[in-house]
């Protein structure tokens, strides 16, 4: 077929145009690969439509012959992630890996062997890493607990597994993390639960007191693995460093029944890489929202878009929707996911009020289900039947109430009454724990008496009626024999007392003074 000539010929964006030979339209004959190597031809990718023009590299080198993926390096850009950072990371990343102390995975192997063990396993894992031996093993899969019901699986690698990935976060996080939207908070250097409540203040105060409650349904078990890795090679130019992700997101799961399935989507949650995953999954969620010019803020797989009113929140619902089902191949959970106002919803443990009067506030109270949660898990620090001694049991109530308050203290002052209430409860559950030691009604009304309460007023109170421990511990002969003091006295922190000790003091203005001349 004649070729036709066309002066007017287009260029590709990154594309070069072939040179044509010298002396005529006949050329030297050449090789497919060196054909590929002098066009530079642009490849394009559903993410990347215009395509980039890509320097295909000649590996000769032992990793080329052990058939590793050569790397591909993009035209006009320097390597910014390559296996040899992760090499170099190993120790730090043993060194992190061991301090926060995990579970042993599969293997048995704890993290204190890997520290005794680092100086033999280190070089032969650096080798694996290089030459592409290096092979993931199985991930134990553990269910733990969710605080609104069901079960949560926690992916728990091998400790040596843990290293390599840690290591592959400190190499992706500098290239991710400057590029990340700036109203995600999760799992971010620097940002929190705190900083996220902070921006979601900010939009409600500002007039969007409708809110958009998105929840994606097992997010992190679906994660489409050729999505991420097509993200992944955007930056990513060292191909063997992909090839290693994609190896840690294929290995197999062992069930807690021993059975081993293999995996085909999704991120291990509970690995220190799957944070930094899911964040470059969704910061496409992210981009589409700053485009269309929407208020909101996200945490993990929480996202929250503020709007002015409740028809605009549907018409966000719906559109939105569509984005995540067919763009991100992710499903939204229908029955957590709702329009409403701030106040209504729980957004990391929080709910957000407008106050309206001479000057607009926005309040921060504590959820429902935060309220709720807080109560069940005091009644799992203190059993009626508890057979310790009552010191015993106020110190794991003290470390679970500093605990608490430490990140549900940025409640508003207005919650005041809400932690007076939650004091009073814990109090009463020690009080039935009191009265369970004493046993006996005759022992109950003497160590009242004991404490101070009048005689008629213990022996009446005990021995009216048939009452359990639960009830005698509220009738008043028992509030006041085991009051406050008697608690505190033993070491009892008070929820309401560390908040109220929290919040900034306020102090009423110095009155103006007018010196008199003495004259």
């Amino acid at each position: 077929m004649a070729q036709q000539k066309s002066e007017d010929r287009v260029v590709p964006d990154g594309g070069v145009m072939p040179v044509q030979p010298a002396g005529g339209g006949q050329g030297k004959a050449v090789s497919v690969e060196q054909t590929a190597e002098q066009l530079q031809l642009p490849v394009a990718t559903a993410e990347d439509p215009a395509g980039s023009a890509r320097e295909v590299v000649r590996d000769r080198s032992r990793a080329g012959r052990a058939r590793v993926p050569k790397a591909i390096v993009t035209e006009g850009k320097v390597p910014l992630a390559v296996m040899e950072e992760v090499v170099e990371r190993l120790d730090q990343a043993m060194v992190k890996v061991v301090g926060n102390r995990g579970a042993p995975g599969p293997d048995g192997v704890t993290v204190g062997a890997l520290r005794e063990q680092w100086s033999t396993i280190a070089p032969k894992l650096r080798t694996g890493l290089q030459f592409g031996t290096y092979r993931p093993g199985v991930i134990r899969r553990a269910l733990i607990p969710k605080a609104g019901g069901g079960q949560r699986g926690l992916g728990i690698p091998n400790v040596v597994d843990r290293v390599v990935m840690e290591a592959v976060r400190q190499v992706l996080e500098p290239v991710y993390e400057p590029t990340f939207h700036p109203a995600s908070h999760g799992f971010r250097p620097g940002r929190s639960c705190h900083t996220a409540i902070t921006d979601a203040k900010r939009h409600v105060r500002d007039g969007y007191e409708w809110v958009v409650d998105i929840d994606l349904e097992k997010f992190f078990d679906r994660v489409n693995h050729q999505r991420l890795l097509a993200r992944l090679a955007q930056r990513v130019d060292d191909r063997r460093l992909l090839v290693l992700i994609g190896r840690m997101l294929k290995a197999k799961v062992v069930l807690p029944d021993g059975v081993v399935i293999g995996v085909d989507e999704g991120v291990p949650q509970g690995s220190p890489l799957s944070p930094l995953l899911s964040n470059i999954v969704l910061d496409e969620l992210d981009t589409e929202l700053a485009r269309r010019g929407h208020r909101f803020v996200r945490y993990a797989d929480d996202c929250n878009v503020y709007v002015r009113s409740e028809r605009a929140g549907t018409r966000v619902m719906a559109s939105l929707t569509g984005f995540i089902q067919w763009r991100l191949r992710l499903r939204i959970n229908t029955g957590k996911s709702a329009v409403a106002r701030p106040e209504d919803r729980h957004f990391l443990g929080f709910s957000l009020r407008v106050a309206h009067g001479r000057r607009r506030t926005v309040e921060v109270g504590l959820s429902e289900r935060t309220k709720r949660n807080a109560r069940a898990r005091v009644r799992e620090l203190t059993p009626r039947t508890w057979g310790g001694t009552l010191e015993s049991c106020i110190h794991r109530v003290n470390v679970w109430l500093r605990g608490w308050h430490q990140f549900f203290g940025i409640a508003s002052a207005e919650e005041q009454q809400e932690m007076r209430r939650l004091d009073a409860h814990i109090r009463r559950r020690l009080r039935a724990i009191v009265l369970h030691h004493w046993k006996r009604q005759r022992t109950i009304a003497r160590r009242l008496i004991a404490l101070g309460v009048k005689p008629h007023a213990a022996w009446r109170g005990v021995y009216t009626g048939h009452r359990s421990t639960w009830a005698l511990s509220h009738i008043p002969a028992v509030d006041h024999g085991l009051r406050n003091a008697y608690f505190a006295n033993r070491g009892l922190l008070s929820v309401a007392k560390l908040h109220r000790d929290k919040r900034p003091a306020i102090s009423a203005p110095a009155h103006p003074t007018m010196a008199l001349e003495q004259g």
